[in-house]
């Protein structure tokens, strides 16, 4: 079962497609983060959901906001993933301990050995304050996203 609204955000430590670490708590006290889970890279809905974000990028990060989209591929994948869709945000492995930050927020299919496609809109003092699980052929709605941000 996912996190739920009013909880605080359980921190972590992850390699970004650069190979470079970022931590949930840099951005404590700085920006509302949007923390996207998807399956995988080079998926059919991932990739559209993912691209989606990419052309609407400045809503998702800017001065106020900052976007991370982590899934359990390996940070190799995620470097040609991004290179290869011109995703310029940070793409979050969770590959090793497989799973650890997926199922910290209660995202993780055990049974696939993946994330299935939660968001999680936590706001500067690391609170959620919004969130939406859906399964892993069901797209996200970006402007529910949108709508979450505003209201913070």
């Amino acid at each position: 079962m996912a996190i739920e609204v009013g909880s605080k955000a359980p921190d972590f430590e992850l390699k970004d497609n650069h190979g470079a670490t970022v931590r949930l708590s840099d951005f404590r006290g700085e920006k509302a983060v949007v923390l996207l889970f998807y399956p995988f890279a080079f998926t059919g809905v991932c990739t559209g959901e993912l691209c989606e974000l990419r052309d609407q990028l400045p809503r998702f990060q800017n001065d106020d906001v900052q976007l991370l989209a982590v899934s359990n591929d390996s940070v190799p994948t995620l470097r040609v993933f991004a290179d290869q869709e011109n995703l310029d945000y940070p793409l979050l492995s969770d590959f090793w301990p497989h799973g650890e930050t997926s199922r910290a927020y209660g995202v993780f299919d055990e049974e696939k050995g993946c994330a299935v496609r939660g968001t999680f809109v936590i706001d500067k003092d690391g609170i959620v304050r919004w969130s939406v699980v859906n399964g892993l052929p069901d797209a996200r709605d970006l402007n529910e996203y949108i709508k979450a941000l505003d209201s913070l």
